[in-house]
């Protein structure tokens, strides 16, 4: 019996030390290769750490809780061979540097997992969790089947459409959102018992005063990153914010008619989506506003994108994420709008990919969503720019000299001084403007 140690490599981001959130093995549980072993928190996101070795988890070398340095030993697995099993489906190889030379695995083998929470939840019966089949060959990443796991899809079930044949993450958000429609179309029996009484426990003692005044939340993950972002954007990139109110009225009617259209049926519609298409027009008129700073050894340069990678703020359970969508000026409508909802639903669970929130461009905040009508949102680090869609709200508004009740909103941004000038800013916040009271615009 060989131990063969796993030591936390860099997921592909650059990344220089992780959290381990939860352990999915425990010592002496059997693993395969792709089985996994234990979920980690970076700086931009979960990921899921698959074995790369078939055995008996030996020791955890690093507990829950606890920020490991990329390289450092995380766990022991006793192997009757010296070298790792060959996995099914790699999808990140470390650099030759890596010390402990683990190997990212994807796809899983279709076998069931011997795992603390797998026995846990088999010891406890069925009430504890909705049954899934263990969906034997499969393919399916990871993340792929703990979503399943967590929605109660049965993998097996799922019509696969990726190009490899595997079992995508739209295919099982949408399993899900069919099978719910007739979750609810029986109704329960009543019960035998006509009446039950159910104990209300005591209310928790007060927590003494000291305690209740002050709490000290450790920074780390998301948050730290955030941080050191903002505050180096804040004081190296001079910043400056303009802003204006806008009769938003043609684009809550042109939302309201692609909401009724058949082509639009399958995908969420809001008003964020003709922003979105506002934006990607405008920059393709002021291109500086597409740029960033660099500074070289040679000396600062502006660096001009032909290209827009459109990042959308979002605020999820883990902190504040900015994904955005890659070539977004090469989408049309309909295709904006599912990567536009795509992006909300990953980071609404916590799914953001890393390569999903590097390489930004320009950046959209929709601080509309909780009743706020203007900002001056800082830059993220890399761009020139970033606009705030504020709340859309009937107000008075003068038409042709007479006062009428119309959509109106608020357009913000703060833009780097550095790489454009009030002229470019300017005309840049109009032009988005303009789009926004005639969606027309973008026919051209």
């Amino acid at each position: 019996m060989t131990d063969q140690t796993f030591v936390l490599p860099d997921v592909g981001e650059g990344l220089t030390e992780a959290e381990i959130v939860q352990w999915r093995v425990a010592p002496g549980d059997t693993v395969a290769v792709n089985d996994v072993i234990v979920e980690i928190e970076t700086a931009k996101s979960l990921v899921e750490l698959p074995s790369p070795y078939s055995g008996t988890v030996g020791e955890l070398l690093a507990s829950e809780g606890a920020t490991v340095e990329v390289g450092a030993p995380i766990i022991t697995i006793g192997s009757a061979d010296a070298a790792p099993a060959a996995p099914s489906a790699p999808t990140t190889v470390p650099e030759p540097s890596d010390p402990g030379g683990a190997v990212l695995v994807g796809y899983g083998t279709g076998g069931a997992v011997s795992s603390r929470r797998r026995t846990l939840r088999q010891a406890q019966g069925p009430s504890a969790e909705r049954p899934v089949k263990a969906s034997v060959g499969v393919v399916a990443k990871p993340p792929i089947r703990k979503l399943a796991r967590d929605l109660g899809v049965d993998l097996s079930a799922v019509t696969p459409s990726g190009p490899a044949g595997e079992v995508t993450r739209d295919d099982v958000v949408k399993h899900a959102e069919q099978a719910s429609v007739f979750r609810n179309i029986e109704t329960p029996a009543w019960g035998a018992v006509r009446e039950e009484t159910i104990p209300v426990p005591a209310p928790p003692a007060p927590a003494p005063v000291a305690d209740a005044r002050e709490e000290s939340i450790p920074v780390r993950g998301v948050r730290k990153a955030t941080a050191s972002a903002m505050t180096s954007s804040a004081y190296s990139a001079p910043h400056v914010s303009v802003w204006v109110d806008v009769d938003a009225s043609r684009t809550m009617e042109l939302v309201k008619r692609l909401k009724a259209s058949p082509d639009f049926a399958d995908v969420k519609i809001s008003p964020l989506l003709i922003m979105a298409r506002a934006v990607i027009w405008a920059l393709r008129r002021t291109p500086m506003i597409n740029a960033a700073w660099v500074d070289t050894d040679a000396g600062a340069q502006i660096s001009v994108r032909h290209y827009v990678n459109l990042g959308i703020a979002a605020a999820t359970p883990r902190g504040l994420l900015v994904p955005n969508i890659k070539d977004a000026q090469a989408m049309n409508t309909r295709e904006l709008a599912k990567a536009l909802e795509h992006l909300t639903l990953t980071a609404r669970e916590g799914k953001t990919s890393p390569a999903d929130q590097t390489g930004g461009t320009f950046t959209i905040t929709n601080i509309g969503v909780f009743g706020v009508d203007a900002g001056t949102p800082i830059i993220n680090p890399g761009e020139a720019g970033i606009i705030a869609l504020g709340a859309i709200r009937q107000k008075p508004w003068v038409v042709d000299g007479e006062v009428r009740p119309r959509w109106v909103t608020t357009v913000s941004g703060s833009f780097d001084h550095r790489v454009v000038d009030g002229d470019g800013i300017s005309r840049f916040i109009a032009d988005v403007a303009s789009v926004l009271e005639e969606p027309a615009l973008l026919l051209d």
